[in-house]
């Protein structure tokens, strides 16, 4: 029989667990409709996770939570660096574990987690900056590097994040991109793994990223980043992908102010299916070109079967403009690459905010949104959008807006068919501007070469949404 490793012997009572974010729809495991049918008809018990361990040859680690707001990163550092860092079954039975210290879980080989407890990140902003770690883009940062190979992360529908995220909202009060705001996760090197049945609440920033990592599937994950204040909730991305191939995210369900997945820099063969995305931006493809100089990539994103509502757009390609003004994360631009084959079918939309269909290349975030547009070198190319319909709202007056870049030859192959969208209040919507548009199949560009490229979104646009 393998040994059982229990890190602590004090199980905390529901009575007594530390508070979660204030927005009460977090305080109970998402009913969203995304959970399992095992959440539903009982979760594993510690004595089923021990068999298993047993059945299986494998160690076994049960974490149990300190209490009285002790912290309780450094006993899963423990677990997961040391006795069950491979070949193992790593057991965070809950109900809340206070994570007060950054961790780093790295190089881990064919780990199981069953997490049915809520880490619950403390609410002291200025310790966490002090501490938080690169994610290598931009200023991005972070509180946990998790990565390695055959690892198994199931959250049974219950299993939580918690960031606390108010006190991050009301404390950035609308401001873009500020230094070492960290997110809760960096999937980092990470491959041939599977995450799933977690849910995210309350983020600090961006909920997650995805880098350096290959051969990724992550399954029915719950996000809800929402205010209580008059603060928004951007800079909260669902997840962003970068230096990234073979991610797939199945079943997501996205409740956030800003985009609900993004691909960032070197991004390829990512891949999103049957999911619903609410009040944030929608898809984002970029931004890229931001470092002067530099070229990267995105190639090979398909979506399907995706719900969105209340989101800006169904998906925006960005790129920087050919003029470099300021530095990342706000300023930048010149950089070079290529994003191609994107496609995205059969999704229906519920009062989109703005177009449906966007692509610009005049990103920037330091006084200079919107200009230097027919600069950049940044080719964009072979982009879909099959089997559209639903609603926009009734301020919205164009269904694509194409602004792309005579620098860069401008945008090649583009093509949208079995296209149905009404506003709200009645009619369907079929206006086209375009831009250095080649070779577009499905749309009349009925309105071309307008130059006011700043005022172009319809209701509330991003800002400092990189």
């Amino acid at each position: 029989m393998r040994a059982v490793w229990l890190v602590t012997t004090v199980l905390l009572q529901w009575t007594a667990v530390a508070q979660p974010s204030r927005n009460g729809l977090e305080s109970q495991p998402s009913r969203n409709g995304l959970e399992s049918r095992e959440a539903d008809i009982g979760l594993p018990s510690e004595e089923s996770v021990r068999r298993d361990a047993e059945a299986q040859g494998r160690e076994l680690c049960v974490v149990r939570p300190l209490g009285q707001d002790k912290d309780d990163a450094p006993a899963i550092v423990d677990a997961l660096t040391r006795r069950c860092r491979s070949n193992s079954i790593v057991f965070l039975p809950g109900p809340v574990y206070n994570i007060r210290s950054a961790m780093t879980t790295e190089g881990l080989d064919d780990v199981h987690i069953v997490q049915l407890g809520r880490l619950l990140w403390s609410p002291d902003i200025e310790y966490w900056r002090s501490v938080s770690m690169p994610v290598g883009f931009q200023n991005q940062s972070t509180v946990w590097y998790f990565g390695g190979s055959s690892i198994e992360w199931d959250g049974h529908g219950v299993g939580t994040f918690d960031g606390n995220g108010q006190v991050w909202y009301d404390w950035a009060q609308n401001r873009g991109n500020l230094a070492r705001r960290p997110m809760n996760i960096n999937f980092r090197g990470l491959s041939d793994s599977h995450i799933h049945r977690l849910r995210f609440v309350q983020s600090q920033m961006w909920t997650m990223a995805v880098t350096y990592s290959t051969n990724v599937d992550f399954d029915d994950i719950y996000v809800n980043n929402t205010s209580s204040s008059q603060w928004n909730t951007l800079n909260t991305d669902g997840c962003d992908t970068i230096y990234s191939d073979s991610i797939t995210f199945r079943r997501w369900f996205v409740t956030n102010g800003d985009d609900a997945i993004a691909l960032k820099p070197n991004s390829t063969n990512i891949s999103i299916y049957d999911s619903v995305f609410a009040d944030g931006q929608g898809v984002a493809i970029g931004s890229v070109g931001q470092y002067n100089g530099q070229y990267d990539y995105i190639s090979n994103f398909y979506a399907r079967n995706i719900t969105l509502r209340n989101t800006a757009h169904v998906s925006y390609l960005k790129t920087w403009g050919g003029v470099s003004r300021g530095f990342p994360p706000n300023g930048g631009g010149g950089g070079l690459g290529q994003a191609s084959d994107i496609v995205m079918e059969d999704i229906t939309v519920d009062r989109l905010r703005q177009q449906p269909f966007f692509a610009w290349q005049c990103e920037n975030y330091e006084g200079h949104l919107g200009e230097d547009c027919n600069s950049s070198k940044y080719k964009l190319s072979r982009f879909a959008w099959r089997r559209v319909s639903g609603t926009v709202i009734d301020q919205v007056v164009e269904t694509g807006h194409f602004q792309c870049s005579a620098a860069a030859g401008g945008c090649d192959d583009v093509e949208v068919s079995d296209i149905n969208i009404q506003k709200v209040g009645g009619g369907r919507l079929d206006t086209w501007y375009c831009e250095n548009v080649n070779g577009g199949s499905g749309f009349a560009c009925n309105v071309a070469q307008d130059k006011r490229m700043a005022s172009s979104r319809a209701g509330p646009g991003p800002i400092f949404s990189t």
